[in-house]
């Protein structure tokens, strides 16, 4: 491993925690004020890993797997040109090249002998962000959580927390069996106890839901491979890890904790409710995920653009639907499955793409046990093939790869244990040989969207730190000039003014607030007392 490789590794490993713990603490940004931090962190790393690993290379090994995720983002690139709303589709274009860039780094690293750092970096973050929520559950109190999904820890959110802990827990898993010394082993099994205890109190039906499958295919496929394994090493410490989950899960609902659920049996109800999808939230997802295929069936090629789901969902979704707020925006940014927006932003074309590039993963994973070269690397494909089961089965239920803090633990994981387990079909490939100009066309492109996403996120948390928490007009005034792209700040500018009588100021901000979002109601209202 080269001296540029070492230190991006690190700077991965770092990646990997930091892109959980970032946070701010200005509470008028309820969602971004996690969201934003995080993207700024990921673009971060995808950018030292663009310019230090491939910004000097000649040639291009790909394989198939590689042209479906690089299909997926050509098409989402094109799809962004043709958005409503500009702004958001850099955003989420931004998010998904620098997932794909930490995804062919990581496994370029591990190519290299670097999986098991990476996959501890991993296991490591997802015990920080178990870790966090048991926090807040137990009753510390720090600006940097909130109240409105406790316990949401540093991700703010319950579920989002539960998403990590279930993606992680098979990285746990293979760094704790294969662990070199006794302790490791015994950190691994503290750090399933953890993780387990977050998963009970999440309540997070979609993360419970990913926890069977993962658990399922990690059962069938260490049974499956047992000839391959040390049973009396690595079945003891399963043995150990199982033990501890089920402790942690057992403390978890019998210690006294700080979170104010409205049923006398929660986890219970929840239980209850994991595959209930005809009443309640699950009914409530059913009628958004229909209205959202009307908008696919309306724009099947290119989608209505990344991230343009809230911008356009409106125009789909019938009176009283509960994905909608009394301003005609959406009450979140994307539809409760990953699937449905990338086939109703994306089109068809991207979204079955992507699923390719999953699924040829995960059969990668089954293929060829017989030629690892040792236990570790078939218990690794298990991991990749348990870690694909857990993604695929929440991004079904919830948004996962379009948030970045999942999608960095997501690719990083992938890639690390594809590039790992040294697979034909994925570390090997076609070798293309790029002419100069080519091949620093690409890398500028690449880089320049990856670029652009590091400047607008930082923009982003400058106007969020200038606006504090928004007490005078002129700080969200001085927000509007950093982040001019913010519906909300805009939005705020507006109302701020024109309640003082101040039109002439309020115009320019409201016509770029329904610029932004043309259903929205409040930037109509305005304009129209404004005359």
């Amino acid at each position: 491993m080269t001296f540029a490789e070492r230190a991006t590794k690190i700077f991965l490993q770092l990646g990997f925690v930091a892109v959980i713990l970032v946070a701010l603490v200005y509470k008028p940004f309820e969602l971004d004020r996690y969201f934003v931090p995080k993207e700024l962190a990921l673009h971060i790393a995808a950018l030292v890993c663009g310019i230090v690993l491939f910004g000097n290379r000649r040639k291009l090994s790909i394989s198939a797997i590689d042209a479906l995720l690089i299909i997926f983002l050509a098409l989402s690139g094109i799809s962004a040109l043709f958005a409503t709303n500009h702004w958001l589709a850099q955003r989420a274009l931004g998010l998904s090249v620098s997932s794909a860039l930490v995804f062919w780094a990581t496994r370029r690293i591990a190519r290299e002998g670097g999986t098991r750092g990476l996959l501890i970096a991993a296991a490591v973050a997802t015990v920080v962000a178990a870790i966090s929520a048991l926090l807040q559950a137990y009753g510390v109190e720090t600006d940097l959580f909130t109240l409105a999904r406790a316990p949401g820890g540093t991700l703010g959110n319950r579920n989002f927390i539960a998403h990590i802990s279930a993606i992680g827990l098979p990285s746990i898993v293979w760094c704790t069996v294969t662990a070199r010394r006794q302790i490791g082993a015994l950190a691994g099994s503290m750090g399933m106890a953890l993780v387990a205890a977050t998963l009970v109190l999440s309540r997070s039906r979609a993360a419970w839901l990913a926890l069977i499958g993962s658990l399922v295919i990690l059962a069938v496929l260490l049974f499956a491979s047992r000839k391959y394994w040390n049973r009396q090493i690595v079945g003891g410490r399963l043995a150990r890890l199982a033990l501890a989950g089920a402790i942690g899960a057992i403390l978890s609902v019998t210690l006294p904790n700080s979170l104010h659920w409205t049923s006398d049996s929660p986890y219970l109800d929840s239980a209850k409710g994991v595959v209930d999808y005809r009443k309640g939230s699950g009914g409530g997802r059913i009628a958004q995920y229909r209205n959202s295929l009307k908008m696919a069936k309306s724009n099947p090629v290119f989608g209505v653009g990344p991230g343009n789901w809230p911008v356009r969902y409106v125009q789909y979704a019938p009176g009283g639907d509960k994905s909608l707020t009394d301003d005609g925006t959406t009450a979140n940014p994307w539809p409760s499955s990953d699937w449905v927006a990338f086939v109703s932003e994306r089109g068809l074309l991207a979204t079955l793409a992507l699923l390719g590039v999953f699924g040829g993963l995960f059969l990668v994973s089954m293929r060829k046990w017989s030629e690892a070269p040792d236990a570790d690397s078939v218990l690794l494909k298990i991991a990749l093939a348990a870690t694909i089961a857990a993604t695929i089965v929440v991004s079904c239920f919830d948004a996962v790869l379009l948030l970045a803090a999942p999608s960095f633990l997501v690719w990083g994981i992938l890639g690390a244990a594809s590039g790992g387990s040294r697979p034909a079909s994925v570390s090997g490939g076609r070798e293309v040989n790029l002419s100069s100009g080519s091949w620093k066309l690409i890398t500028a492109v690449t880089l320049l969207v990856v670029a652009l996403s590091v400047a607008r996120s930082a923009a982003q948390t400058t106007a969020m730190s200038v606006i504090g928490y928004g007490g005078h007009t002129a700080d969200w005034v001085r927000g509007a000039a950093w982040d001019p792209g913010s519906y909300r700040i805009n939005a705020r500018v507006a109302e701020l003014y024109a309640n003082r009588g101040r039109c002439e100021k309020a115009v320019p901000y409201a016509k770029r607030a329904r610029d932004l979002f043309p259903s929205a109601v409040s930037p109509k209202r305005i304009l129209r007392r404004c005359g």
